[in-house]
Order: structure tokens, then sequence, then C-alpha cells
């Protein structure tokens, strides 16, 4: 696996691997975490997957060649999350490409993650996950080595979770 840096050209990648991520979750009748609807049908949605790569830098796994997930961070969380106070790094947009489930490539993405973080002599990296449903992202993230720090509540009903690992 090769982990590459991007940038703007790589706003369709990152919307495809989201757009296929709503479609998997929906056919498991997971709706709750980002609904029904591709990110790329939604003008707000690609907005703001655009500020959030513009903010930061999107890295991009590839295996074969082939992209196989991505994660974009910034240095600080978006608007529904109180600054840490402290310089951190953010993950933002974690997602994998199915064809590629079971393979570490998100797992290797948040270990390039901590490796950036050390790289900028950054102690703390924290990332936010939908914590509804069954569970399953946060205990994903906590396996991962981050703890919770909080829960809360965005946009009035769906169901977050701030953690953060120090490194």
């Amino acid at each position: 696996m090769k982990i590459r840096s991007g940038g703007s050209d790589d706003i369709p990648l990152i919307l495809g691997m989201l757009d296929g991520a709503v479609e998997w979750l929906a056919a498991g009748g997971r709706t709750g975490q980002w609904g029904s609807e591709p990110w790329s049908g939604r003008p707000r949605a690609v907005a703001r997957v655009g500020e959030i790569v513009a903010e930061g830098t999107p890295w991009v796994a590839e295996i074969d060649g082939e992209p196989a997930g991505t994660m974009t961070l910034t240095p600080g969380p978006g608007p529904y999350i109180a600054p840490a106070g402290e310089p951190e790094v953010y993950v933002h947009l974690l997602v994998t490409d199915r064809r590629f489930a079971g393979r570490g490539v998100g797992a290797a993405l948040l270990e390039h993650a901590v490796a950036e973080a050390r790289r900028q002599d950054i102690s703390l990296l924290r990332v936010d996950c939908y914590a509804g449903d069954d569970g399953r992202l946060l205990a994903y993230y906590l396996a991962q080595g981050f703890g919770l720090v909080e829960r809360f509540t965005a946009n009035g009903d769906w169901p977050g979770a701030l953690l953060a690992r120090r490194i």
C-alpha cells in the first residue's frame, strides 16, 4: 500500500468514495450516518468537501495503483466541534473504497495521520464520527487507539462522538 498526498484534483475521487460508502451503508439499512443520497448529489456536501480539502491536505491510499481509501488532515475541526486550544491534526473524511474492505486501509491512513502529526511536532490527533445505530464506527476508532472525549448532537439529530489520540 502506498499513501500519497493529494489536492483539489482529488475531490471527485473523494466524493466517489463517499458515494460508495453511502450506497453500502444504505444497502444495509444504515442511513443515520450520511442518509441515502450520494454526497456528489448534494451541493452543500460537495461544497463542504471542497472546503475541507482547501483547509488541509488530502491523502490517498493506493493498492496496486488503485485508490483504496482517503482522508484529509486539517489543523482543526469542523464548525460543530470546538477547537482543542492547542495545536492539533484533525482527521476528516476518512473513507475506504468497499472493494478494499478488510485490507487495513483505514488503519494505514490513521497511522499515516499519526506520522504526519509527529512530523509537524504536534501531539494531539482528533477525529469525530457518527455514534448512532450499532456504534460500530465509534468502536472502530477506539480500537485504533483513540479515546472518547465526548458525545455530541449535531444538526439537531445527528449523534456524534469526538475522539482524541495523544502522540
